[in-house]
């Protein structure tokens, strides 16, 4: 069956009895969305404050390929296994974009037999948090034009303003347009663009923010101008924007549970990109399931140079979490593809080629262990065409280095078939005392903080910019030098060519754009020819996916 065949015949148990059930939450503390999603209120997640952490479990990947790698179905798959073993256990999972699921994806809420659902629910609309964000991101940009067309009393440069407009879907045709056109009633002709909802300020803000007040205090702090003396900045705050954003977002704030094919508890919460913004769900979600649980299994966006680097370096930095250990997740198919071999030749038997790809999954296990300083377990994510050979060799590679390979069948078993990955884990978790580090110093200027990730993470020689965004930069160190910075690179490589596969080093990466995100409280720089707002490929998800005549979706995966 495909995977929403899979899901559709899910035994699904009430969301609101079933957390009580497993977790003790109370009935009056949930807001429920229909019968198999509801939302927990601050109210009760405040009142958690006393209890003691559980133990946080990372679920990253090597470079993404078109093979997939299956990191949420790793993370649901794991966290089945660890409760079947009778730890109690909980998922944070990102919300997917509607976006990737009508153009690459067709979905994200795991796969097979390790899924959360209500899958057709979570990959469309869920509970409307994205729905929100956009929502609140466009009522700024709405109030910075209509601030300009009644006198612009700030003073706002129009030629300088920041602040772009979002919706929820691949649209390469909006990322450059003009507004204003058709007279003077229509406001000031002006150049303008369009990022997906997924890489709005909004969307970083909303997953680190702490409680109400932080999240209209960051609202408040976006840059969302400057004005004609072209240094002086404009506030959000400045244009009184922040309240009427943060009521918006009244109900997104809170975390979102659903529950996965076993009938465990996960909570969805967020969903920023980890190529194009910093790629995990929300600060709150993490901590909440980490309040009602021994082990919280959480997963960052795409490999472990991007997602997992912002985790740590932003995510963990910002709110103080610590994980235990990693999980990076491979798949022979994708290490394959990595040492050069077709898509449509991944299911034959290469050696040669694995050997050739195993240098994607050893330069990521190093920055793991190295640069992070985390104890890491690598998953491989079995398919059914893995030859025996090629899994020997893959645990004989990894045994050299020094760390655990397991192979683990919960895409075809569910929770069962990750139960030896899940005691390796546990063996990890409970009997070794993590080491922790962020890969760069606060105090180093933004440039050397882009210089390290490139150069420790990504094999570079060294980074470059033209001398306008070199300027840039040195203007944002003199206010902004302690922020960490969030690189936008392609997900599909090291370098900044896409094309380039394996463990590229000596490269050059450039800077091709930098971005203040004040509220969010981050730089991010733009590396390559990086686009934050996608396009739909030539053939998109969204010519399969349909509805019958009885209301059931079909074409998701």
């Amino acid at each position: 069956m495909s995977d929403i065949e899979i899901a559709q015949k899910a035994e699904m148990k009430p969301i609101i009895g079933l957390v009580e059930e497993k977790f003790g939450i109370p009935a009056e503390h949930m807001d429920p969305y229909g019968h198999y999603k509801a939302k927990v209120s601050l109210e009760y997640i405040n009142s958690l404050t006393k209890q003691q952490d559980g133990k946080l479990i990372l679920v990253t990947a090597i470079s993404p390929t078109p093979a997939g790698e299956g990191k949420t179905t790793t993370t649901v798959g794991l966290g089945d296994a660890m409760n079947r073993l009778g730890k109690k256990t909980m998922m944070c999972l990102r919300e997917p974009s509607l976006g990737p699921c009508f153009g690459m994806k067709g979905g994200a809420a795991g796969g097979g037999y390790s899924q959360v659902v209500p899958m057709e629910d979570i990959n469309l609309h869920f509970t409307g948090d994205f729905h929100a964000i956009g929502v609140a991101h466009n009522l700024l940009a709405a109030m910075i034009d209509n601030h300009i067309n009644h006198g612009n009393e700030l003073e706002i440069d129009s030629r300088r303003i920041q602040w772009k407009r979002v919706v929820d879907m691949n649209d390469r045709a909006l990322r450059k347009i003009t507004v204003g056109q058709g007279g003077p009633a229509n406001g000031y002709l002006r150049e303008e663009g369009y990022d997906i909802v997924v890489a709005s300020e909004i969307m970083a803000i909303l997953c680190l923010a702490t409680n109400r007040a932080d999240l209209k205090e960051r609202l408040g702090r976006i840059v969302v101008a400057y004005k004609t003396d072209r240094v002086t900045p404009v506030y959000a705050s400045d244009l009184s924007a922040q309240g009427s954003m943060a009521a918006l977002l009244k109900d997104a704030i809170k975390p979102n549970f659903v529950q996965t094919l076993e009938n465990n508890i996960a909570i969805i919460h967020g969903g920023p990109f980890a190529n194009i913004a910093h790629g995990c769900n929300t600060v709150t979600a993490t901590k909440t399931a980490l309040k009602l649980a021994d082990y919280a299994v959480t997963e960052a966006g795409f490999g472990a140079d991007l997602g997992a680097e912002k985790f740590i370096d932003i995510k963990c930095r910002m709110s103080g979490l610590k994980p235990s250990a990693v999980v990076l997740v491979a798949t022979v198919r994708a290490l394959k593809f990595h040492g050069g071999v077709a898509k449509d030749d991944l299911n034959n038997e290469n050696i040669a080629a694995l050997e050739k790809g195993f240098v994607n999954l050893e330069r990521h296990l190093n920055n793991i262990n190295n640069n992070y300083g985390l104890p890491c377990v690598v998953c491989i994510n079995h398919f059914t065409f893995d030859s025996d050979a090629e899994i020997s060799l893959l645990k004989e590679k990894c045994e050299a280095l020094g760390v655990t390979c397991v192979v683990s069948k919960h895409w075809a078993e569910g929770g069962a078939g990750a139960e030896e990955l899940a005691k390796e884990v546990l063996n990890v978790v409970d009997n070794r005392e993590p080491g922790f580090s962020y890969v760069y110093d606060e105090n180093l200027p933004l440039w050397e903080k882009m210089e390290t990730i490139s150069t420790k993470l990504y094999g570079a020689a060294n980074i470059t910019a033209s001398p306008k965004v070199r300027g840039e930069i040195e203007v944002l160190q003199e206010k902004y030098g302690k922020f960490p910075v969030c690189m936008a690179k392609t997900q599909m490589s090291f370098s900044t060519d896409p094309t380039i596969k394996g463990a590229p080093s000596g490269h050059t990466v450039e800077i091709s754009e930098v971005r203040l995100a004040n509220g969010a409280g981050f730089i991010v720089a733009i590396a390559g020819n990086m686009m934050t707002m996608p396009g739909l490929p030539k053939k998109p998800a969204a010519e399969r996916i349909d509805i019958t005549d009885d209301g059931v979706i079909t074409g998701l995966f």
